[in-house]
C-alpha cells in the first residue's frame, strides 16, 4: 500500500520545516506568496491530501455544511445546491445534502441529523408553512455557532438571513404582460399561499390586475399543487366554466404544463384562444415542441451562491453580534410562445 504523502515529505523536498509547510497550506499570510504557491504546487505534485480530521480539531469546524430542500428533483433546486457547492467547495466546504418531501417531521429529523454531526451551518428552503410548529428551528437557533440561512421559501424568524426572488414582481409582471396581449379574464394557479413566495405570486397578480383595472374574480384563483396532473385538473375547471379565461398565470411551471396539455387536448389553441405563464424557467420550458413556454426565471445558481456567501461571512465573524442579511434578487420574465400572440418563429 502506498505511503501517504504527510507535510513532513514535502518539507524535506523543499528544505523547509514542517510548521511553514502546514502554515502555507493553510494560507497564513506570515509566509511569503512565493513560498506559499511553491508548497501548493509541491503538494499537488506530490498528491497531497490535507487531513481533515485533523484541520476541524485545529479550527474548531467540522467544514460540513446541511442543505436541506423538499426535493432534488427539481431543475430549480438543484441548480441552487449547484450554485452553493461552486462556492464552498473552493473553501474546503463538503455539503451534505437532505430533501424532506415537503414533510414537517422529515424536515425537524434533518435538522437535528445535521446537528449531531456538528455542520458548520445550515442552508434551507424550508417544507411546511405552519410558523407554530417551530420546535426544531428553536434548537437550531439557540445554537448561535451553526449559522442558518433560507434561501427561496423562508419563516419569518428574527436574526436569521435569508437569500429569496422577488415573488411578488415576479407575479406582477407576469400578469402585466397577460394583460399587455390583450387577456382581460386571467386565472391564478396559486400553490399553498401559507407560503410567502406562493402568497407574494398570488399579490403581484392582483396588484396587476386592480393597476390595470380588471376586477379580481376569486373564481379564478385555484390552489394546486406543483405538478403536472394538478394542472391538468386545474384547467379542466377552468375550461368548465360558463365563460372560461383566457389566459393563465400559473405559480408553477409544471402546473403550467399541465394545463397546457389539458387546454390542447380540449381542442383549444395557446396562445390564441388561451395564455399561459408559468414561474421558475424549469429547463423544460424552452424545449417544448410546437409551444415553449413563457415563463419567470428565478436565478437559482444565483440564489445557491449567494446563500453560501452569506454562511461564509457569517461563520468567519467572531463578534457576538451578527447582522441579519435579506437578499431579494430581481426576477427577469422569459417571454416564448404560450403567451405572445405575436410570436414569430
Amino acid at each position: 500500500m502506498k505511503k501517504k504523502t504527510t507535510i513532513y515529505d514535502i518539507a524535506a523536498k523543499l528544505g523547509l520545516t514542517a510548521a511553514t509547510v502546514s502554515r502555507a497550506l493553510n494560507n497564513n499570510a506570515k509566509i511569503s506568496l512565493n513560498t506559499r504557491k511553491l508548497v501548493l504546487e509541491t503538494a499537488l505534485e506530490m498528491n497531497y491530501e490535507q487531513n481533515k480530521l485533523a484541520l476541524a480539531l485545529k479550527s474548531g469546524k467540522s467544514y460540513n455544511v446541511g442543505v436541506i430542500v423538499p426535493r432534488i428533483d427539481s431543475n430549480f433546486f438543484s441548480s441552487v445546491i449547484r450554485g452553493i457547492e461552486e462556492e464552498l467547495y473552493p473553501k474546503g466546504y463538503h455539503v451534505i445534502i437532505c430533501q424532506t418531501h415537503n414533510q414537517e417531521n422529515l424536515e425537524i429529523e434533518k435538522i437535528n441529523s445535521l446537528l449531531n454531526v456538528q455542520v458548520d451551518g445550515i442552508l434551507m428552503s424550508i417544507s411546511n408553512a405552519n410558523l407554530e410548529n417551530d420546535k426544531g428551528f428553536n434548537k437550531l437557533i439557540r445554537n448561535k455557532r451553526t449559522p442558518l440561512i433560507f434561501f427561496d421559501r423562508k419563516k419569518n424568524i428574527k436574526g436569521v438571513s435569508s437569500v429569496t426572488v422577488d415573488d411578488f414582481k415576479g407575479g406582477y409582471e407576469a400578469t402585466k404582460h397577460l394583460i399587455e396581449q390583450g387577456c382581460r379574464r386571467i386565472a391564478h394557479l396559486s400553490n399553498d399561499r401559507k407560503f410567502e413566495i406562493f402568497n407574494n405570486r398570488f399579490l403581484g397578480y392582483k396588484k396587476a390586475l386592480s393597476d390595470n383595472g380588471i376586477e379580481f374574480d376569486e373564481s379564478l384563483v385555484i390552489e394546486t399543487q406543483s405538478n403536472v396532473l394538478d394542472g391538468r385538473r386545474a384547467a379542466s375547471l377552468l375550461l368548465d366554466m360558463e365563460t372560461s379565461p383566457d389566459a393563465i398565470f400559473s405559480s408553477s411551471d409544471f402546473a403550467a404544463l399541465g394545463a397546457i396539455q389539458e387546454i390542447k387536448e380540449s381542442g383549444f389553441n395557446i396562445p390564441e384562444d388561451m395564455c399561459v405563464v408559468g414561474f421558475s424557467n424549469e429547463p423544460f420550458t424552452r424545449f417544448m415542441e410546437l409551444t415553449t413556454i413563457t415563463t419567470v426565471d428565478q436565478f437559482p445558481l444565483d440564489m445557491g451562491r449567494k446563500a453560501a456567501q452569506v454562511f461564509l461571512e457569517e461563520v468567519g465573524n467572531t463578534e457576538d453580534t451578527k447582522t441579519t442579511q435579506n437578499i431579494v434578487l430581481t426576477p427577469e420574465l422569459i417571454v416564448r410562445r404560450s403567451s405572445s400572440k405575436k410570436w414569430k418563429d
